[in-house]
């Protein structure tokens, strides 16, 4: 006989947390099994359950007819170059904070988490006509500028705690030995704060490749990223739903990819630069 215990196990945690998962990776299936499916076949009988109704004529479809491969290119460029800028700020920021007590510190952290309280919503307006005037809507660098704005406070905030967490006698060891400040920046604290400036990238990266409402408002026919291109292939008077899955999954994929090869690296950077400071 199975054990009271068991039984109160499996319906207390083991399917609660199965319903969860079927619930979280439900819709993801689905739009897989949507973009293996021929639009023909999805407009008569619906969706195919079988491997039998499943190809990858909507991925030829979506390469051949549409630019999606040059929308990548640019969501690449932005994501990268949202990466370098807040990568740029941020570690010299956190360093600074984590290092040095002077006047207004902790309004400085304040601020930086204030922004992260606002919705981006309402930093479309004042970006789109600071844009305008400096002549820099639909160019990488206005959605480069577009996405550190919400990129920076937070990797401040991780990067600072993590910097924090490094002893600062080793900067003074490492001046001591003839090292200038900048110096020992780069030779004793970026490598140890590597774990979470790595991290802190990814998680930029994918917030910036993912991004939509900048891209939206900031880009337009010259720049166009992934989850634009995504949107314009919603037609007016009907929408290929195979197509559009097929756009969702290649969209996702890099982001992904990327998520699944350093996974314990960004979860454990993190944590640690979440919990010490």
């Amino acid at each position: 006989m199975i054990r009271p215990s068991v039984i109160r196990r499996i319906l207390t945690t083991d399917l609660p947390v199965l319903l969860i998962v079927l619930l979280a990776m439900g819709p993801f299936a689905w739009m897989v099994l949507t973009s293996l499916t021929p639009s023909a076949q999805i407009a008569q009988s619906g969706v195919s359950l079988s491997p039998a109704g499943w190809g990858v004529d909507n991925y030829v479809r979506l390469m051949r007819q549409t630019s999606f491969a040059v929308n990548m290119g640019h969501s690449l460029i932005v994501a990268v170059g949202t990466v370098i800028l807040g990568l740029t700020v941020s570690v010299t920021a956190a360093y600074a904070i984590s290092r040095f007590r002077f006047a207004g510190r902790k309004a400085i952290m304040l601020q930086f988490l204030l922004v992260n309280m606002f919705p981006v919503v309402l930093l479309i307006l004042p970006l789109f006509i600071l844009m305008r005037r400096l002549g820099l809507l639909d160019t990488h660098l206005s959605l480069i500028l577009a996405n550190a704005t919400v990129a920076i406070p937070f990797a401040v905030w991780m990067l600072t705690s993590y910097v924090g967490a490094i002893p600062k006698s080793l900067d003074e060891a490492a001046m001591i030995d003839g090292c200038s400040r900048l110096m020992a920046l780069r030779r004793v604290v970026l490598p140890l704060a590597m774990p979470g400036i790595i991290s802190t990238g990814i998680y930029i990266f994918i917030t910036a490749w993912n991004e939509y409402l900048y891209a939206l408002t900031l880009g337009g026919r010259n720049v166009r990223t992934v989850t634009v291109a995504i949107q314009t292939l919603i037609g007016e008077y009907q929408i290929e739903w195979g197509l559009l899955a097929a756009g969702a999954v290649v969209g996702a994929m890099p982001a992904t990819l990327l998520f699944l090869i350093v996974q314990r690296r960004l979860i454990g950077g993190l944590t640690q630069g979440a919990v010490k400071g």
